[in-house]
């Protein structure tokens, strides 16, 4: 699949990366916190719920150079000015980020 992820595929999913607040999303990038894990069950029932269209998209982002998810996030950011969004962008916090998919892939 040589799909790529965009900015438009991201806005309907705004909700989740903008609910919690910058400054506790950080603190959790910094820690290198496991977000998957802490929220298994909502994140199971999320996974058992996607269409065969958000499962595609769910594969290309597992699959997606983090670089690239950080541009879309800094992209979101200059549009949207939501703090949320230039964290996910910090490449400081690449790790994380790969962290975090790395347990969503192991979960599916």
């Amino acid at each position: 699949m040589s799909e790529k992820i965009v900015l438009e595929d991201i806005k309907p999913y705004e909700h989740l990366f903008t609910s919690v607040p910058a400054f506790l999303l950080e603190r959790m990038a910094k820690r290198k916190s496991n977000l998957v894990k802490k929220f298994e069950s909502p994140v199971r029932s999320r996974l058992n719920s996607l269409n065969e269209h958000q499962r595609n998209k769910l594969h290309v982002v597992l699959n997606s150079e983090i670089s690239e998810l950080q541009k879309i996030m800094d992209e979101a950011y200059k549009k949207t000015n939501k703090k949320q969004y230039k964290v996910l962008a910090n490449p400081k916090y690449k790790e994380f980020i790969e962290y975090n998919l790395d347990e969503l892939k192991k979960m599916i």
